[in-house]
């Protein structure tokens, strides 16, 4: 499966600036955006971490596709991001991170019952988010393996992802145009 990590990039300053309603607004309108285009692409959101968005695809329900999906989930949320704030309403830019491979999901504890997973890949892919640029879709060598020919992709390089060393990293340029 492939796991995303989306964050609002300066969060924590713009919502300084922001009034608690106001803060809510945005949130609940750019949440809003994600949930409708996670539908669209057949994901599954697992949950909001403060102004973190994270989601599965290839899970409940598996799927060969499943990084392909994700990459047209994360490029459709850069253009919502975008359109957000051209609006003017707020400021608002993302960073996205992706890695695919093997998780651990499942329903834990004694209250407040939710959906969760679990493993290293959902904590690299968490690490592709934070070390990523704002409007840029960072993805792992396990992610860019699975996309095959139609989506391009271009390296950034290595990077030090702290418990796994220097990992090869891609930003996503966009699907190919064909014909």
């Amino acid at each position: 499966m492939s796991v995303l990590f989306a964050d609002i990039v300066n969060f924590t300053e713009t919502s300084d600036r922001m009034s608690p309603a106001d803060l809510v607004h945005m949130l609940n309108t750019a949440f809003s955006r994600f949930d409708a285009l996670v539908e669209k692409h057949g994901c599954e959101k697992i949950k909001t971490i403060g102004d973190a968005y994270m989601v599965v695809s290839g899970l409940p329900e598996p799927r060969a596709d499943h990084a392909q999906a994700m990459v047209a989930l994360a490029l459709d949320m850069i253009d919502a991001a975008d359109e957000i704030n051209a609006s003017g309403e707020f400021p608002f830019s993302l960073r996205i991170g992706i890695n695919s491979g093997p998780v651990v999901a499942g329903v834990i504890g004694d209250r407040k019952f939710a959906y969760d997973l679990w493993g290293d890949t959902v904590n690299v892919a968490s690490r592709m988010e934070s070390h990523g640029r704002p409007g840029m879709i960072q993805i792992t060598d396990a992610t860019r393996a699975q996309l095959g020919e139609d989506v391009q992709v271009d390296p950034l390089g290595h990077v030090d992802i702290k418990g796994k060393g220097n990992m090869a990293t891609y930003a996503v340029a966009g699907k190919r145009q064909t014909g």
